[in-house]
């Protein structure tokens, strides 16, 4: 199950191919930014930045429930 957040809806889930743009590591975290763009995060980076980040998002995708 993908968990949205903010006014925009997730046009595509995350795939293997997407990676974190920390790390490289499988992004399992995307970020619309309210001004524009995305980033992705593995769920480690994506915790860390979520605090200050989440609320300039527009939407914040977490589909960090695939991790098993």
């Amino acid at each position: 199950m993908t968990a949205t957040t903010g006014t925009l809806e997730a046009t595509t889930t995350l795939t293997a191919l997407d990676r974190c743009d920390r790390c490289g590591a499988q992004a399992y975290i995307r970020a619309e930014l309210a001004s524009g763009g995305a980033l992705l995060f593995c769920n480690h980076h994506g915790r860390e930045v979520e605090d200050t980040l989440r609320p300039k998002t527009a939407s914040w995708i977490d589909e960090s429930d695939k991790i098993s």
